[in-house]
């Protein structure tokens, strides 16, 4: 068996092939699912290597955690016994076989991180694997209450049914979609930041109005932008004091603008705006110069081979010590510097 001393998901050296670590889910995330399943006994259909189950048995009474690949289950095996969990019925077998579902008959909540097929371009329910539809339909006499990972980027019109839309960003970066149904489920589509497990949930907080550029811009957390919680998020905003507005967006990020410095565990980061004028690379240049820039960061689509064509031409002259921030939306870019929380 391998172990991966070098990944940073996990706390420990965990038994693992490439493709297992590679799928597996962060430490740091498996906690907290576990922590929001908490229950007696728990099904985790497709376990994989183990690193949800784990984290199920420090928090659950009893898991069964099956997987139809047998060297991947040994991986779950060995991991279970890494961290010092024993309360976890090892399964060999299809999810989707009856046989295994009368295993796990007794599940209080059945849970499935299917896999996404590498080579599928569009994604959707029904091409996971095993495929999120058709356990719904083979498990739910068993128990209503279900929660499964899915991909995060798949657009929200094709996830129809009827739960919770939870997601996830970890260290700045979307990490994961889970949808809970039954009981699991307390709102349409929720925000989690991890670390700091801060959760906003959908609700009926006003429009977020739309602002002239102020002296500061903010990047909301993925999983806030992903869940359509905006509004929600000006909402906690203003209730803390403050007035915050809506900016500019595009498909990689979105820009909110305010008069005075926000602190929020969903806002990613802060910039303090040093000037707006219109994508022209002289314009551009005196706004950096003035600002004594040293180092430009690009923040707008740009092609990979003409980036640092593009940023060595405006840092060329620059003697500064300072890194400001290049955001582009259309024919419109915004300076600024990142503040330091």
């Amino acid at each position: 068996m391998t172990r991966d001393k070098r990944t940073i998901k996990f706390t420990k050296p965990i038994a693992s092939n490439a493709e297992g670590l590679q799928l597996a889910t962060p430490e740091i995330v498996a906690r907290y699912i576990a922590k929001r399943l908490k229950t007696d006994i728990i099904a985790d259909l497709g376990c994989g290597i183990g690193g949800q189950v784990i984290f199920f048995a420090k928090e659950c009474k009893k898991v069964y955690a099956v997987e139809r690949n047998p060297e991947k289950l040994e991986y779950a095996k060995e991991n279970c016994r890494l961290y010092n969990v024993d309360n976890v019925e090892f399964i060999l077998g299809d999810a989707l076989s009856e046989n295994v579902k009368a295993q796990v008959s007794d599940a209080d909540i059945v849970f499935s991180d299917p896999a996404r097929p590498i080579s599928e371009k569009e994604r959707t329910l029904e091409n996971l694997e095993p495929p999120i539809t058709e356990i719904l339909k083979m498990y739910s006499d068993i128990t209503p209450e279900l929660a499964f990972h899915a991909p995060p980027q798949m657009p929200p019109a094709r996830i129809t049914l009827d739960c919770e839309h939870e997601y996830l960003s970890l260290n700045g970066q979307l990490n994961r979609l889970t949808l809970y149904f039954g009981a699991l489920k307390r709102c349409e589509r929720s925000a989690v930041v991890l670390p700091g497990e801060a959760k906003l949930c959908s609700s009926d907080a006003p429009l977020i109005e739309t602002g002239t550029l102020r002296e500061y811009v903010h990047e909301p957390e993925p999983s806030v932008v992903k869940a359509g919680l905006l509004n929600e998020l000006a909402q906690t905003i203003k209730e803390s004091g403050n007035d915050v507005f809506f900016y500019k967006s595009d498909e990689k990020r979105t820009l909110l603008t305010s008069s005075g410095l926000i602190v929020s565990p969903f806002i990613k980061d802060t910039y303090r705006v040093s000037g707006k004028t219109e994508r022209d690379i002289v314009k551009m240049k005196e706004i950096l110069k003035s600002e004594k820039a040293g180092k430009v960061v690009l923040r707008f689509d740009i092609e990979p081979e003409k980036y640092w064509e593009l940023r060595i031409r405006l840092e060329e002259g620059l003697s500064g010590n300072r890194t400001l921030h290049v955001f582009g939306f259309g024919d419109e870019v915004v300076v600024g510097e990142k503040v330091r929380k």
